[in-house]
This record gives C-alpha cells, sequence and structure tokens, in this order.
C-alpha cells in the first residue's frame, strides 16, 4: 500500500522514569497541529469492532491508541489530490511504534480493532454535530464499511 499525501504518522517521544511515563502527543507549534484543535474526544471498542468509513469535507482528525491495536485503513478521496484514491494502511497502539496520526479532510478512514478493548483518543479541528448531516452540509460522512468503489477487505486476516 501507498502513503497519501498529507497523511502523517508522527512518532513520539516516550519519557520513563520509574514512576510511568510521560509523552507529548502534539504542540501547537508543530506543523502536524496547524490546522487547530477545536475538540478531544475519547472512545473505547471492543475486539473485532469495524469502524469504516467516515470522511469529513473540512475537519482535520488526529488518533493516538493508548490501549489495544488497530489495523488503520485510509483512502484518498480528493479529487486534486495527488494520491487520489490510494488506500493507506497502518498499525496504531500496542505493539507499534507509538505515533499520533493525522488525517487531511477529503480522507475517508477507519479502523478494525485487532487487540481489544482498545482506548483511541481523538483530537478534530471542528466540534463534533450532534444531527450528523452528512457532507456538505455537515462534518459527520459516512461510507459503508464495504464500499466496492473502496474495495477494501476489513475481513481480511
Amino acid at each position: 500500500m501507498s502513503e497519501i499525501a498529507g497523511v502523517v504518522a508522527k512518532p513520539l517521544v516516550r519519557r520513563d522514569d520509574g514512576r510511568g511515563y510521560f509523552e507529548e502527543l502534539v504542540r501547537a507549534s508543530e506543523p502536524v497541529a496547524a490546522p487547530g484543535i477545536r475538540q478531544i474526544s475519547f472512545a473505547t471498542r471492543a475486539a473485532g469492532v469495524v469502524t469504516a468509513w467516515h470522511i469529513h469535507p473540512t475537519q482535520w482528525d488526529w488518533w493516538f491508541v493508548p490501549r489495544g491495536s488497530l489495523r488503520v485503513a485510509l483512502h484518498d478521496l480528493r479529487a486534486g489530490s495527488a494520491t487520489f484514491r490510494v488506500t493507506q494502511e497502518l498499525a496504531l497502539g500496542e505493539g507499534a511504534p507509538d505515533a499520533l496520526l493525522a488525517i487531511p479532510p477529503g480522507v475517508a478512514h477507519g479502523y478494525k480493532v485487532l487487540n481489544g478493548p482498545a482506548e483511541i483518543l481523538y483530537l478534530v479541528s471542528t466540534e463534533y454535530n450532534d444531527a450528523h448531516p452528512a457532507p456538505p452540509q455537515g462534518e459527520e460522512g459516512r461510507i459503508p464499511a464495504d464500499d466496492p468503489d473502496i474495495g477494501y477487505d476489513w475481513n481480511r486476516p
């Protein structure tokens, strides 16, 4: 699988001092934070759960997985992008290098929990709208997990 333009998996530095550890996820001064964080959310998901596909026309997402592990898939649906229709896959959480994943607007994203329960910290550049309007009116776009145009197999080993 290829990499998608604008997607960043920022490596994290863990500082362990015997009491536990401290890990900075993002600083406002870093390029990865440039779009601006407006909301922080937290979720837990059971092993085997697939959450796909989501897409946002203007919202950036940043994900961090402190517990459990995910197989993340990204699919570029930005018509003018150099990586239009490219699918990228990566691992987040336990067993993978610590990273903060930045997902640009227009990139469909989802995950499968490989080891759970998984804990997922979401940082986003817009505030969540309970009405869930679909684009273009809102930010919470949904695409079926088995969408044939994307063609991603969430059930493969």
